[in-house]
């Protein structure tokens, strides 16, 4: 069994289906892993979400932030101004389609290959343990009925900076900013969301969250996808940046996940692209 992860498609479904010919994927056996922003701003985020929905436990995903918006407009909150989203919204199994959606993860574990799984990343003062538990508290209550109380309250860039004793609304939105927005810190582990081009552009104090300082979170692979500037090229042995821009023409990247942790692991990983 291969198992592979995929960045961002944002309903570029054609290209998808280019690259898992490229993988020679076999849903009988194999697995895929998806980076999260599965829909929106391309041209087939209804086919996107069928295909993926339809391979059953045979794919993993993580909410990104364009499927939480997704939901978010499903369900009333009209924020969400400019968007491709109108062949999911108004499709004949859009409330199957929304249910199994809103039922994905924030963060997924694989303890025996120690790879761990999310949208945007996760935030430096995180151990595993506590980010995978502060995950699950934003996705108990999509699950739950309360599910749309949650999508009115959780845009908003505030609070910016974690504190163990947030509670409600402000609690769960930094989490959900956290998995699903975050790509620079300030030095006090402040977020910052007004910058999102390529490190070496930010102003003066911004850090890429994955360069902080003492991050918490070690002897563990991270792979997120959100941030299509750094273009797959990230300066951490451990972190793997799985965007490379393919809605604006870039490249749909896959990994092959390694079988075994190993101070090598960095350099033995496999990446298929193909060309948007």
């Amino acid at each position: 069994m291969a198992i592979y992860a995929i960045g961002d498609i944002q309903g570029c479904y054609d290209h998808l289906q280019r690259l898992l010919e490229g993988i020679d994927f076999n849903p009988s056996k194999d697995k895929l892993w998806f980076a999260g922003d599965l829909v929106n701003r391309g041209p087939d985020s209804l086919q996107t979400l069928r295909f993926i929905k339809s391979l059953g436990d045979r794919a993993v995903c993580v909410l990104g932030n364009h499927d939480l918006s997704l939901l978010a407009l499903a369900y009333g909150n009209k924020r969400l101004k400019h968007h491709t989203l109108d062949d999911v919204l108004n499709a004949p199994d859009r409330e199957e389609l929304l249910f199994w959606l809103r039922h994905q993860k924030l963060l997924h574990h694989d303890k025996k290959r120690a790879y761990t799984l999310v949208h945007a990343g996760i935030y430096p003062n995180w151990d595993l343990k506590q980010a995978s538990n502060l995950a699950k508290e934003v996705e108990t209550i999509l699950k739950s009925d309360n599910y749309i109380d949650f999508l009115f309250n959780m845009y908003g860039n505030l609070p910016d900076q974690w504190n163990d004793n947030l509670v409600g609304w402000e609690r769960l939105r930094f989490i959900t900013n956290t998995f699903t927005r975050m790509r620079y810190c300030y030095p006090d582990l402040r977020l910052n969301f007004s910058h999102n081009n390529k490190p070496g552009t930010q102003p003066n104090g911004l850090i890429p969250w994955y360069e902080i300082k003492n991050r918490k979170i070690s002897n563990n692979d991270i792979i997120f996808g959100h941030w299509s500037t750094l273009f797959g090229n990230t300066s951490k042995d451990d972190v793997y940046a799985l965007d490379t821009g393919c809605l604006w023409g870039g490249q749909l990247t896959a990994m092959k996940l390694l079988k075994k942790k190993s101070k090598l692991r960095n350099k033995l990983h496999h990446f298929i692209k193909i060309n948007c």
